[in-house]
């Protein structure tokens, strides 16, 4: 068998031998293969088994015998199918004999199959009797034929009783096809024709791979969305979180990709629910008009949460399912560590959620466990290779690395490109003087300086300090380390500023490990570890597709933290979704925690990055959170909540309002992005509390101001809240940054204390001073700031609420993400690690082993 491809489309032919199972395994591959547009089968007719049939693409099926588009003619509508070659010709020559039009008589004969039925179905549309021809056909007797068409090879009688005088007869095979003229006086048959005109047959298929690449052009253009929304009856009182998930049917994620102007091939489904998206779309669609970029952000949170993902979801409900505007939610993945924790999980909540939430909150697609992977691989190299470098001469480094092969000894690409950060340029092993070895096999890492952690994805207090190499056989090479959170690793950083494969391979190669005693930064492209990173990150670089309660699309992507990381949702989810809601639409991005550090960091750090400028913020504040703020008792976790947070206290929601609230625009405003805020209503909440916290936040500067109710009623409960939002994107922005990134690294962490935090200046540990001398000196100064800090205060004081003065900000250490692209100060005590509380979430969540239904998750 040989497939042949020219023209885009391709032939598959039989070459001796040929069996069944080679012939599906080469139309699967034509059926994958973006260059053909159009498969032709030229098989013995024993071969075009139904399984043969069935595996070809209907979009490639240019001879029209697959069973949708024949499934497509039967039912009157191949309007978006092909129709077989065969028949199409074998009804222009029927056209041009005359023979098309109502009454008249056209005799089959042959064995059925789909030229025949096409051929039917073709001429009975247009009124065209059509009659089965046999030797015994009594009725062809009486009603003689306009014309006879031949079908399949081999000899065939035509009676001359069959047909009317100067009556058509085709002869239709897979050879040739041409029209004949019967003179049923003497019974000769005339060939009309030329010989050696092209076959009619493979011009009429021809004409299918035009219009199939024409089909195929149409759809890489721009879709416009055919949404499907799914409809709430919202009970009172509200029902838990996954009873809601559970009561309502997600649409499959093939059906919401369709609807949303996604191709199949863009697709890779992660079962019914979920689905990466390829990056190819970027390309597929890159004239199409960005749609309009709105960031959730939230004043300074309560432990408890203040919902921004919540309001999030609520808000695209509204804007699609009511609006009927494009809308999109790209989020932040959930982490393993607050969904049994403390905070639970980040699905939303009510009549406002991604379904299904186990789905969302466990595991979805793997992309935490890859990062955990990748980070862990890299902590590995970094000690098994100063290990070796402790216990190994120049020489036998050399000659493990660079392995005689069958006699041969050759550098890999990653260690030529360790050769060229060296300054050689040769290739050959043979070629390196005893010092340029050394250089080369002797990365020589400080101890005292390595950066790079280990990470896992769960709450785990203990291993914030901890000693590796204790065994007998790492000889004695035993060092003080630590576990980060897995979601605070700088791969996943990369993982949400890459802007695609190829970038994201080049940020994981300049990641910065360590430090040589020599003062050089160590990257994982020098370790050699760089591709392998890649290769496990290749599938998580893509986003997430699953949809809300009311069937409107979600990419899930990268994050969460960001009081010890980077906190956002995917560069790439939000330039994907851009391109897919159209120039009208609205993408609604997530940032972590409150606005002094999610959104900065967003702003400072993502739109650097991508080029991306918001038209509009959403500030999410509760009265509960403002309460606290005014002058309330502390809020715990797990316990009962104080009485001033369920009964009216309009002093407190006013002391909120005026000093956190206040701060928490002004931060937007440094930006010059016009705000909306989001009250999101608690039952507790009193119509006057309500009513109070909307008109203070259009005296601190707020563009709006309205309370969302779609906890309890889901999209219908913030339309006013997407009117808002609508209203604010068309208005005039003035996007601009906080700080100039030449700027030296101490004066970036100053400006961000000064001017977000509130705070009177800076004070640097001996260590953090080093650290910012080494990376300036290293030529790094250039990189924007991240900073880790509580989420629980503008300060660094957790217990410093509203919006606190006077102070000082610590900077206990700096750590650099070169990788990813920023400079990593932690502000004073802040951890890397969580730990978890005395009664954490799983305490709550089980498992039935029969019904294999999850409990307990909130």
């Amino acid at each position: 068998m040989a497939g042949k491809i020219g023209l885009n489309v391709a032939q598959i032919c039989l070459t001796k031998d040929c069996t069944e199972d080679e012939i599906v395994d080469e139309l699967s591959k034509l059926n994958e293969d973006p260059r053909v547009r159009g498969v032709y089968l030229h098989l013995a007719p024993a071969l075009l088994t139904g399984r043969v049939i069935s595996t070809l693409a209907p979009e490639k099926d240019v001879d029209g015998v697959a069973d949708l588009n024949m499934g497509r003619l039967v039912r009157g509508d191949p309007s978006e199918g092909f129709v077989p070659a065969e028949a199409m010709a074998v009804m222009e020559v029927l056209e041009s004999h005359g023979v098309s039009s109502e009454g008249q008589t056209v005799v089959l004969v042959g064995a059925d199959g789909a030229v025949k039925v096409a051929l039917r179905c073709l001429m009975e549309r247009r009124g065209v009797v059509t009659l089965n021809g046999h030797k015994s056909s009594e009725s062809l007797q009486e009603q003689k034929a306009d014309a006879v068409v031949l079908l399949g090879a081999g000899p065939a009688e035509v009676p001359p009783t069959w047909l009317k005088p100067g009556a058509a007869v085709i002869r239709c095979d897979s050879a040739w096809l041409s029209p004949c003229v019967g003179d049923t006086a003497v019974g000769v048959w005339l060939v009309v024709g030329v010989m050696g005109q092209p076959n009619m047959c493979v011009l009429v298929s021809l004409q299918n791979v035009v219009l199939g690449s024409c089909r195929w052009l149409r759809e890489q253009q721009y879709q416009d969305w055919s949404l499907r929304l799914l409809k709430l009856q919202p009970l009172n009182p509200v029902p838990s979180d996954i009873q809601i998930s559970r009561a309502q049917t997600p649409k499959s994620v093939q059906q919401l990709a369709q609807e949303i102007g996604l191709l199949p091939g863009e697709l890779e489904p992660y079962g019914r629910n979920k689905a990466k998206v390829r990056l190819s779309l970027l390309e597929r669609l890159q004239a199409q008009p960005d749609g309009n970029l709105v960031l959730v952000a939230g004043i300074t949170p309560t432990p408890l949460g203040e919902g921004k993902s919540t309001v999030t979801i609520g808000l695209v409900q509204a804007l699609s399912a009511h609006l009927k505007l494009n809308s999109f939610a790209c989020l932040r993945q959930p982490s393993q560590g607050p969904t049994f924790g403390v905070k639970g999980g980040a699905a939303g909540g009510g009549y406002a959620q991604v379904i299904p939430m186990e789905e969302f909150n466990l595991h979805l697609t793997g992309d935490i466990h890859a990062i955990t992977a990748a980070n862990n691989l890299v902590a590995a190299a970094i000690d098994a290779r100063m290990l070796h470098e402790a216990t190994q001469s120049d020489k036998a480094l050399f000659n493990r690395l660079v392995p005689s092969v069958n006699g041969v000894r050759k550098f890999s690409p990653i260690q030529i490109s360790r050769l060229r950060r060296l300054g050689l340029s040769t290739t050959e092993p043979a070629s390196l003087t005893a010092e340029e070895v050394r250089a080369f096999v002797r990365l020589d890492l400080d101890p005292s300086k390595l950066t790079w952690q280990r990470v896992v994805d769960t709450n785990d207090r203990f291993l914030r300090k901890i000693t590796v190499g204790q065994a007998s056989t790492e000889k004695g090479h035993s060092r003080e380390t630590g576990f980060d959170i897995a979601v605070a690793s700088e791969i996943m950083a990369i993982l949400a500023l890459a802007d695609g494969l190829g970038d994201m391979r080049v940020r994981l190669a300049r990641m910065v490990v360590g430090t040589s005693r020599s003062g050089q930064p160590i990257t994982a492209e020098d370790l050699g570890v760089s591709g392998a990173l890649a290769v496990l990150m290749k599938d998580a670089i893509k986003p997430t597709l699953m949809q809300t309660l009311e069937g409107t699309p979600v990419f899930v992507h990268a994050g969460p933290f960001a009081n010890i990381a980077h906190g956002n949702s995917s560069v790439l989810a939000d330039k994907l979704a851009l391109k897919l809601v159209g120039r009208d639409g609205f993408v609604v991005t997530e940032a972590g925690f409150g606005a002094d550090i999610g959104m900065e960091k967003f702003f400072s750090i993502k739109c650097r990055a991508s080029g991306l400028r918001p038209s509009a913020v959403v500030l999410v504040a509760t009265v509960r959170a403002l309460k606290m703020h005014g002058g309330g008792p502390n809020v715990s976790a797990g316990s009962p909540l104080p009485r001033e947070y369920i009964d009216e206290n309009l002093s407190l929601v006013t002391g909120g309002c005026h000093s956190n609230l206040r701060k928490q625009i002004e931060i937007a405003h440094l930006f010059g992005v016009p705000v909306v805020v989001a009250l999101n209503v608690f039952k507790t909440d009193t119509a006057a509390e309500i009513a109070l916290v909307c008109r203070l936040a259009l005296e601190c500067g707020a563009r709006a101001a309205v309370p969302c109710h779609h906890w309890a009623l889901g999209g219908r409960g913030s339309v006013e809240l997407a009117r808002a939002v609508k209203e604010a994107s068309a208005a005039p922005s003035h996007f601009q940054f906080l700080y100039e990134t030449e700027m030296p690294i101490v004066e970036k962490i100053r400006t961000i204390a000064q001017k977000v935090y509130g705070a009177d200046d800076i004070a640097l540990s001996p260590q953090a001073e080093a650290e910012i001398q080494t990376y300036e000196q290293q030529g790094y100064r250039s990189l924007p700031i991240c900073m880790a800090k509580t989420h629980l205060s503008l300060s660094h004081m957790p217990d410093k609420k509203g919006a606190p003065t006077g102070f000082t900000l610590p900077i206990r250490t700096v750590r650099a993400s070169i990788g990813a692209g920023f400079i990593y100060p932690l502000v004073g005590t802040m951890s890397t690690m969580p730990g978890l509380p005395t009664r954490p979430c799983f305490y709550d969540i089980d498992l039935d082993p029969v019904t294999e239904e999850i409990t307990g998750l909130f």
